[in-house]
């Protein structure tokens, strides 16, 4: 009886573990949880999967603020969001380091490509960096669309300027201001070079006829990372459901789900799942 015992509490440990207690998804005590969250999350498809995914395991219904990351933890370090899904590391562990969030895991990552025009005007298809094909479009003046917006794409992009010794100014330089999304449309608009997420590129790749030109860069690397917020933000902070809501983004079940997104559609997984792991190990 005693083993027994023993056995149903170890199974009982390991599914809290994963999602929390079956009476705890059950009868959460504030059943709304806010994510404070990227575009390019919500652009990809891939919220549409994983927000059904963990209501479903918790009992809790989740909002979603989609804006850029620099917005996306400005909330959270306000106390408007519960847990925030975001892709800048250096602006994430600044507000980790100020206390405003807690708890910074690795979910995934994908990468960012730089794609243009099919003619390639500035000829960086030949460039073997994204360094070397941001100065030949600098040099050639060949328009150009950033977000603008201070989120995790537009802080990647400012950094590879920072790193390549420009800074981009001019009537080529178009700064949208926008999310992934618009800012890829404004680009095929205006058949220009932009610098984006390879998952929103392929999800959004019908509406977009500009190819990838440069991949494969260590730069691009593009990691996610899912944070709690901190209760003392604010008064309206859920403390419990953005800590499951977190916990439940490196869970095995989420992990496979996000493994196995876009390869039905894309013949590709859009990102590759990174729990546990840590920065240096993915080479960044």
């Amino acid at each position: 009886m005693r083993q027994q015992t023993k056995s149903q509490f170890l199974v009982l440990f390991y599914i809290g573990l994963m999602f929390g207690s079956k009476a705890e998804a059950a009868e959460p005590k504030d059943k709304n949880v806010i994510l404070s969250t990227t575009t390019s999350t919500q652009d990809s498809g891939l919220l549409d999967v994983l927000i059904p995914l963990f209501e479903k395991q918790t009992g809790y219904t989740v909002k979603t603020v989609s804006v850029g990351t620099g917005q996306a933890l400005a909330l959270a370090a306000k106390g408007d969001a519960d847990v925030a899904l975001v892709h800048a590391p250096s602006l994430e562990k600044k507000y980790v380091a100020d206390g405003k969030l807690l708890n910074r895991r690795l979910v995934m990552y994908n990468d960012f490509v730089i794609i243009g025009p099919k003619d390639d005007p500035a000829k960086i298809k030949s460039a073997k960096t994204a360094l070397a094909a941001l100065k030949l479009i600098e040099q050639s003046k060949s328009p150009f669309v950033s977000r603008g917006d201070n989120s995790g794409t537009h802080n990647l992009e400012k950094s590879l300027w920072k790193k390549a010794g420009i800074q981009p100014k001019g009537g080529w330089y178009i700064e949208a201001g926008q999310g992934m999304g618009a800012t890829l449309g404004i680009a095929n608009e205006r058949n220009a070079y932009t610098i984006t997420d390879r998952g929103t590129c392929l999800a959004l790749h019908k509406r977009v006829n500009l190819p990838i030109l440069i991949k494969g860069d260590k730069l691009l690397l593009n990691i996610y990372s899912v944070m709690e917020v901190n209760p003392a933000n604010g008064p309206r902070v859920n403390a419990v459901g953005g800590k499951a809501s977190a916990d439940s983004m490196d869970a095995p079940q989420t992990q496979s789900v996000i493994e196995g997104f876009g390869v039905e559609k894309f013949g590709q997984s859009l990102f590759v799942p990174v729990a546990g792991k840590k920065e240096e190990e993915l080479g960044a």
